[in-house]
């Protein structure tokens, strides 16, 4: 039997069905879960203690945008379980009927405005110091490009970025990377680049919020190991695990 999963080493699969490259096969049971790539940090950090429980389970992560995934799971990905970055996306897949267990609302994030370090365009907000300025967000379809928006109308001001991206990690490498000037993310990403990033306080943007729910997926191959994971996430140690990686536990 396999055990899978040291820190960190969990696949991405992003926008795609293919999940051979996390290591497919074996003799053991698999359980897939499908999360928004925010989530990264706390689910390797309980995907550890997942496997120290159920050492002959394997364990593979996809992680996208959580539109992409919910699009995935529509279209019959074999995965175990859905964790969206926002209700409103978990509510298209209960919709959907793809989603056999109550949704349960596990961490919530709110964002931040983030630089490359030294700030070198001298962004001093979601302001006028963007004219000029290359700035970066989330799609709109995307929780963090739904929250992004909705903090500019609260601001009443409207953005012009340069591109908007799939996932929140795509933001966040085009800022670290100097490809981008700013751009909207979750804090917990903030917090992940903090020597890489300044972050640029923006009034209001700890009051939009965006809570996490993770369900089983109907007709998975595992439902017992999603239970479990469910169990797991939702449970004391899920709850350390956020509040570690910086999000709020409601």
């Amino acid at each position: 039997m396999r055990r899978r999963l040291p820190v960190g080493a969990a696949c991405a699969v992003t926008l795609t069905l293919a999940l051979a490259g996390c290591g497919a096969g074996g003799e053991g049971e698999r359980l897939t879960v499908f999360a928004a790539s925010s989530l990264g940090g706390p689910f390797s950090v309980l995907g550890v203690r997942f496997a120290e429980e159920h050492p002959d389970v394997e364990l593979t992560f996809s992680w996208a945008g959580s539109s992409d995934l919910v699009a995935q799971v529509t279209a019959g990905a074999p995965a175990d379980v859905l964790a969206t970055a926002d209700e409103r996306t978990m509510a298209d897949a209960v919709a959907a009927g793809v989603v056999s267990s109550e949704p349960v609302v596990v961490a919530e994030n709110s964002l931040a405005l983030i630089t490359p370090a030294g700030n070198p365009a001298g962004v001093t907000g979601l302001d006028e110091s963007l004219e000029g300025a290359e700035l970066v967000v989330c799609a709109p379809q995307v929780p963090c490009g739904a929250a992004t928006l909705e903090l500019a109308e609260r601001l009443g001001v409207t953005l012009a970025p340069v591109s908007e991206e799939g996932s929140v990690t795509d933001v966040r490498a085009k800022v670290t990377s100097g490809a981008a000037d700013a751009g909207v993310v979750y804090a917990t990403d903030a917090a992940l680049v903090a020597d890489a990033v300044d972050v640029v306080p923006v009034p209001g943007a700890e009051d939009v919020v965006n809570r996490y729910p993770v369900a089983v997926v109907a007709g998975g191959p595992s439902p017992e190991l999603a239970e479990a994971w469910l169990e797991l996430v939702s449970g004391p140690e899920g709850r350390a695990a956020f509040r570690d990686a910086g999000f709020e536990v409601p």
